[in-house]
This record gives C-alpha cells, sequence and structure tokens, in this order.
C-alpha cells in the first residue's frame, strides 16, 4: 500500500465512531507510515480556550511537559496554537515560521534543541471553525525540515482530524485512557496522594490545586484528588490542570477550561493567582451539561445559526418570539430547528431540553 491509500486509510478511520483516545493512538501509529516523526503531542483542546484538555506526549517530550506548556501560554514564539486556529493556514512548521532559523524559537532554543530535536510542524484540527484538538510532530535535528510535500500532506489530514475529535469527544466520554507518566520529578503517586478517592461520586464536590510559579503541585484537597484522578493522571498532573495554570503566565485574572473526565462527567477548571509570590490555584468544580453553554452544541456539530436558535428553544422560547428576537422568517427559525433536532438526534422540544439535561444525544 502507498504512502497515497495509507492516508486515504487514516481519513476513513476519523469517521470510523472511534472515541477520542482511540482515534488519537490509532492516528499516531499510522501517520508514521506516511511520513517520517521521531516524536508526537497530540492533544485535545477546549475549543472556546484553545487550552489543552488532554493529551498523548512520545518520550522525549514528557520529561519537559511544564516547559512545554510554559512556553505555550507564557512566552512570545512562532507557530502558537490559538493563533494557527485563529489564522487561514492552520498547518505551519517551525522552518516555514522562522525562515529556516530555528533557534530564533524560544521554544526550538529552550525546550527542542536540548532534547535533540530539529523541525516541527503543527496542526490546529479545526472542525466548523472551532478547534478541537492540536497536533504537533518533532524530527531529531539530524533529520531534514518537513518538505512542502508533507506539510500538505498534514494540511490535508487536519480537518478530518478535527472532526474525528469532535466526533469522538461526543460519542465515547466513558473510557479514557490514563496519561503517561510524564517524568516530572513529583515523586509517586502515592507519595504525592493522587490516587482515587473512595467516596460515592455524587458526594465530591469542588476540589482545589495550588502551584508555584514553575508548575509544580505544592498543595491539593481531598476533592482535587479525586478529581485528578477521574481524568486518568497517574503519577502526574493532568495536562488540563497544567493549561489553565499555565495560561496565567500570560497575565489577566482568570483562566477558564472545561474538560470531561473518564465517567463521563464535565468539570470546569478555573486558575487564578494566588498572592504575590506566583502561586497559581485552580478549582476543579463538576458542571451539569445545562451549565455548559455552547460547548454542548458546539459537539453536536449546530452552526452559530442553529446554536442561537436552539438556545431560544432551550429558554423556552416560542417559534413567534424567536422569530422576534433574532429577526428571522418563520420558515427560516423552522429550518434551524429542524436541523437542529437533527443533529442532536431528537424529535421535539422536549427531547432536545431533555437531551440537553442529560448532556446526551443520538450517535448518528
Amino acid at each position: 500500500m502507498g504512502a497515497g491509500d495509507r492516508l486515504e486509510v487514516l481519513i476513513q478511520r476519523c469517521y470510523a465512531g472511534l472515541g477520542a483516545d482511540e482515534l488519537r493512538s490509532e492516528v499516531l501509529g499510522r501517520l508514521r507510515g506516511v511520513l517520517s516523526v521521531d516524536a508526537t503531542f497530540f492533544a485535545t483542546v477546549d475549543p472556546a480556550t484553545v487550552l489543552f484538555t488532554s493529551a498523548m506526549v512520545d518520550e522525549p517530550l514528557g520529561a519537559v511537559t511544564e516547559q512545554f506548556i510554559a512556553n505555550e501560554f507564557g512566552q512570545d514564539d512562532v507557530n502558537k496554537f490559538a493563533v494557527l486556529a485563529g489564522g487561514r493556514d492552520p498547518v505551519r512548521s517551525l522552518g516555514q515560521a522562522t525562515k529556516g532559523d530555528w533557534g530564533s524559537s524560544p521554544r526550538y532554543a529552550e525546550v527542542m534543541r536540548p532534547l535533540g530535536l530539529g523541525d516541527e510542524l503543527r496542526a490546529a484540527l479545526m472542525s466548523n471553525g472551532r478547534c478541537w484538538g492540536v497536533l504537533c510532530l518533532h524530527r531529531e535535528t539530524a533529520e531534514s525540515g518537513f518538505a512542502d510535500q508533507e506539510i500538505q500532506l498534514v494540511r490535508r489530514l487536519a480537518p478530518h482530524l478535527g472532526e474525528g475529535l469532535r466526533l469522538g469527544l461526543r460519542w465515547s466520554p466513558a473510557e479514557v485512557a490514563p496519561e503517561p507518566d510524564l517524568g516530572t520529578g513529583q515523586g509517586s503517586a502515592a507519595e504525592r496522594g493522587l490516587t482515587s478517592a473512595a467516596r460515592p461520586r455524587s458526594a465530591v464536590g469542588p476540589g482545589v490545586v495550588v502551584l508555584d510559579r514553575m508548575l509544580r503541585m505544592h498543595s491539593l484537597t481531598a476533592e482535587a484528588e479525586y478529581w485528578i484522578s477521574e481524568l486518568g493522571a497517574v503519577e502526574r498532573l493532568p495536562v488540563a490542570v497544567l493549561s489553565v495554570a499555565g495560561r496565567m503566565q500570560l497575565g489577566g485574572v482568570t483562566a477558564r477550561v472545561k474538560v470531561r473526565t473518564r465517567g463521563g462527567e464535565w468539570l470546569a477548571l478555573q486558575a487564578s493567582r494566588l498572592g504575590d509570590d506566583g502561586q497559581i490555584v485552580v478549582v476543579m468544580e463538576p458542571v451539569s451539561p445545562a451549565q455548559l453553554g455552547s460547548l454542548l452544541l458546539d459537539l453536536h456539530g449546530l452552526t452559530p445559526a442553529q446554536q442561537r436558535v436552539t438556545e431560544l428553544l432551550l429558554r423556552g422560547y416560542s417559534t413567534r418570539q424567536i422569530v422576534e428576537r433574532l429577526c428571522l422568517s418563520p420558515h427560516t427559525v423552522q429550518e434551524h430547528v429542524r436541523a437542529s433536532f437533527d443533529k442532536v438526534g431528537v424529535g421535539s422540544r422536549r427531547e432536545l431540553v431533555s437531551a440537553w439535561l442529560r448532556g446526551s444525544a443520538s450517535h448518528g
């Protein structure tokens, strides 16, 4: 099978009903049959913030996760994922961005070069104008940079990966593989108290984690210990906690990300500064599906116009009130309603509200 055929198989697998973790694992395995890659970082993100919610990471990148995140959210550099997601071209190599001068990138000089890595190819994985994940491919220093043909290959694959992740996050929240130990040097799970708390899930409330300015854990509550285990972490803090804390290094009052646990529950993670010594506090709070705002509608692929109509339906507006509120014709409103019902997999307003409250819908 040639490289073109292998790429087509990869694209088809994005629509095979795989969960986000299963899809990422399969893509990373198959991608090496299409182009030369020495290390990878493949993350899901919150489309509202482009903050990481989970990640699959190859060594040697795992050992420098905190540095990688500090650069992504706290330093000026090229090819930031949020910039790629908001730009015209969501795929770009380090060589392209620096015109071949890799050393002008702090990420390369401080993180990649010490690991023996050279060129880097980044992609924001988009679907319906929203970013659902990011992919970062690395080559060793001795290897040549990514060629235009290889960049074009990833550019072709990227939107299919974005759609596959959207479908995967929607379809299979119940099973999340534990994230690998990234060698943060923070001790074992037992030493740091990151074992699953033995208590009824319904009894677990908000948890709090405190990190220092280097994104190392300072302390955590028992509730945070439980939620960390539910995010699949074994030997380290989850990348979602690190990314929302790392975002505070850019300034601002708070940073927020929504993430789904391996049991299918939703958490809101909010970071803020704690005093003047650089410490960051992250609050991990369970939220109901109805508190997720547009995220659930994004997951089901509703367009912005369909979302505006659906949000009013969920608030109890009648068709006539929606027509007046949005200045649309009754026919247009009905078209949006039918399309939204079809995407969510319901047949009535009552079923829509029920699905919204459950955070579930058709897998179609």
